[in-house]
């Protein structure tokens, strides 16, 4: 799997796929911890999917990356996928940004 990548300095900005579930989630979370990088921002702008296999994928990517001294957050103003991160109560888990800039400077 290649997803868009964009590199910022320390941080990997990486676009999710159009869905975000099922078999294609671990395919994703094998991307996302095999980055050489390992402050990664995840947009989900382009994210029309998002079911529970994929946010259980998140936290296991989230696990990952602070094992190996990194962090994972999210940006998206797709106000379905907000609501998804906010009923399930991961938005309390990770965090979110409106941007991937704003995202980014997180790290900082």
């Amino acid at each position: 799997m290649n997803l868009p990548t964009e590199i910022f300095g320390s941080v990997a900005v990486v676009h999710a796929p159009d869905e975000l579930g099922g078999d294609l989630a671990d395919r994703v979370q094998e991307f996302l911890t095999g980055l050489e990088r390992s402050n990664v921002v995840f947009d989900l702008d382009n994210a029309e999917l998002v079911d529970s296999a994929g946010l259980t994928m998140l936290l296991d990517v989230l696990d990952a990356l602070r094992a190996q001294g990194g962090d994972l957050k999210i940006a998206t103003t797709n106000a379905v996928n907000r609501k998804i991160l906010e009923i399930t109560r991961l938005d309390q888990q990770l965090e979110v940004f409106d941007t991937v800039v704003e995202a980014v400077k997180g790290f900082q």
